[in-house]
């Protein structure tokens, strides 16, 4: 039985540091975590043939009937756990999910952004993706009582949760996962840490990572972190920017050209990229954007952008050129502001990349940018006046666009496309058949 080098140096580390499980990580097409523990002694025979588990309990996987599934684990991706005890040790390695005879599984996200990935670099591209992800701290599961009455960037007795976010960074940080900056965000008991810019899947895997260890830590200072994308009323939503270029092989930027005429130091590859990801994002918003609950933070006059509209210095547009440092050609990307951060992030980032790619091969031209107008303050109906179109207003609106999308059918697979279609359906007529306070308090006594 052959190894690889990297998976000796697993087989070495695990006895070097006292481990004794080792966590198999995958997710299901939501993007909730999924794992089931193995025993060094097995890894070498789960590296050459595979784990068996039951996939018919995943969600979105498959059927009783075809539920033998195998997990393949991803040696690159091992690391040791920081937050369980140091003395028998507990790891964790990403995996890929086959079917018995060895094939990818299509219901598995990250071979879905794999196969992305792969599709971006036999056109000569490496996509790489850096993503602010924002959450909020509350004293516990059961309710929303928040932790502080801080605001952006506060440091003083207000941000209550400085230390929180502190040991989650260095707890990311051990993980290999480095951190570009952390802060306050601007609601109540709300933070943002964001990681610095990786290869696509490696950032799929740390943003998973990322999510698992803000709660783990949050849960040892005895309170709940929440990615829920609109905790609050009144209170701005969570989200999840995505930073995002795309570089040669060479290792230079395909989105950087100090010559532009426009003066954005855009390439045209860049622009095509934009134009794509503002056809195609109305069509995606179904997994970028997966939850009814994901469009209360998609509202008019929201902080958070439903306009397919572009700038540089304009916050209210869907995608912005962060201009930090114009001049660096490593700096250059484009932020599409309107994800969210309880989106399953292989598949999020897969139909990005698609949408983008798509672009650059139809050369789609770009619209002019709103650099000058707060379009925040203009209604849904304002912006449509205006020719500004606009995200769906609703899941049962997105989901329908989804369903209806060539690009996203063949770049999540049938099985996944079709998967997502009969939930989010489910979703929304749950959801429609449901009588909130809100309908209570407002029609109860006066109809």
């Amino acid at each position: 039985m052959t190894s690889s080098p990297q998976q000796d140096f697993v087989l070495k580390t695990i006895k070097s540091r006292d481990v004794h499980f080792v966590r198999f990580w995958f997710t299901d097409v939501l993007g909730l975590m999924k794992s089931f523990a193995v025993i060094p002694s097995e890894l070498e025979g789960a590296f050459a043939d595979g784990m068996g588990f039951d996939g018919s309990c995943i969600e979105g996987f498959c059927c009783t009937q075809e539920s033998d599934m195998l997990a393949f684990p991803d040696a690159s991706t091992f690391q040791v756990l920081p937050w369980r005890p140091e003395s028998n040790a507990v790891a964790r390695m990403f995996c890929d999910i086959r079917t018995p005879d060895g094939r990818p599984f299509e219901g598995d996200p990250r071979q879905v952004l794999a196969r992305a990935v792969d599709k971006a670099r036999d056109r000569g591209y490496v996509f790489n993706v850096g993503p602010e992800l924002e959450f909020y701290y509350f004293k516990d599961a059961g309710g929303t009582e928040v932790l502080d009455r801080g605001g952006y960037f506060d440091l003083t007795s207000l941000d209550y949760a400085s230390d929180l976010r502190r040991d989650t960074v260095l707890t990311l940080e051990k993980m290999g996962i480095p951190v570009e900056y952390s802060h306050h965000e601007n609601g109540p008991s709300q933070h943002e840490i964001d990681l610095r810019f990786a290869d696509a899947l490696s950032m799929a895997d740390a943003v998973m990572t990322y999510k698992l260890a803000v709660k783990e830590i949050a849960l040892k200072h005895g309170v709940y972190a929440s990615f829920m994308p609109k905790p609050l009323a009144g209170a701005p939503g969570s989200g999840m920017h995505v930073h995002q270029s795309l570089f040669d092989l060479d290792g230079r930027n395909a989105f950087f050209d100090p010559d532009d005429p426009q003066g954005y130091r855009l390439s045209k590859v860049a622009k095509h990229y934009i134009a794509g990801l503002l056809k195609y994002a109305p069509e995606f918003c179904a997994v970028t954007n997966q939850y009814v609950n994901s469009y209360k933070r998609l509202v008019s006059g929201g902080e958070a952008p439903t306009y397919l509209s572009w700038a540089s210095r304009n916050r209210s547009t869907l995608v912005r050129i962060p201009g930090y440092r114009p001049s660096r050609e490593d700096a250059c990307r484009i932020e599409l502001r309107s994800p969210d951060p309880a989106a399953n992030p292989y598949l999020a980032f897969a139909v990005m990349l698609a949408a983008g790619l798509q672009g650059i091969e139809d050369e789609l031209e770009l619209q002019e940018p709103t650099e000058d107008q707060d379009l925040f303050a203009l209604s849904r109906q304002q912006l449509r006046e205006q020719g500004i179109e606009t995200l769906p207003e609703s899941l049962g609106e997105a989901v329908e666009l989804f369903a209806e999308s060539e690009l996203m059918r063949e770049t999540l697979g049938d099985h996944i496309h079709s998967y997502l279609v009969a939930a989010k359906r489910a979703e929304w007529n749950e959801y429609q058949g449901n009588v909130s306070a809100w309908e209570r308090e407002r029609y109860l006594a006066v109809l």
